[in-house]
């Protein structure tokens, strides 16, 4: 990381930052077309889980390449300067990783990995029927690094 001053070296902090985003970011390439979309998300620590629908251009791209880039943020506000322009700026914190994707086809599976996604959101578990679990596909990031960065403001001496 260019900006060591800035970077997270916490693994607490940056599972912190997971646990407090609403939106995972996940990034894909095919045919070296690039592609990101935001998505609910589940994270137990070791990987993050995402649903889709049956079919789709997610889809088409995590089976063509399952090498995954994902993002998170949070705490998010703009910086504002009354006279200079270049002081504008963001105080945040996020999270950036790699991983790669896989399609989690058994119906425990998926419902666990359901039950992720949905503590995320609600904090508790939650029951599924079993065609509510076979309508839809849910696929697992495991996790090969992340880095953590924030910005801050400067405070006054």
């Amino acid at each position: 990381m260019r900006r060591t001053d800035k970077e997270i070296a916490d693994g607490r902090l940056i599972d912190e930052i997971i646990r407090g985003s609403l939106v995972c970011r996940v990034a894909m390439a095919k045919d070296n077309a690039p592609y990101v979309v935001p998505m609910s998300f589940g994270y137990d620590g070791a990987a993050i889980y995402l649903h889709t629908a049956l079919d789709g251009k997610k889809i088409e791209y995590f089976v063509a390449n399952p090498q995954i880039c994902f993002e998170f943020e949070r705490n998010v506000e703009l910086r504002r300067d009354p006279q200079i322009a270049c002081k504008w700026s963001f105080n945040f914190e996020s999270v950036i990783g790699y991983g790669t994707i896989s399609e989690l086809v058994e119906p425990v599976q998926k419902e666990r990995a359901l039950n992720e996604i949905m503590r995320q959101y609600s904090g508790k578990r939650w029951p599924f029927e079993s065609a509510s679990v076979a309508n839809v596909r849910v696929w697992k990031i495991s996790i090969t690094s992340m880095t953590g960065k924030q910005s801050k403001p400067k405070t006054a001496v």
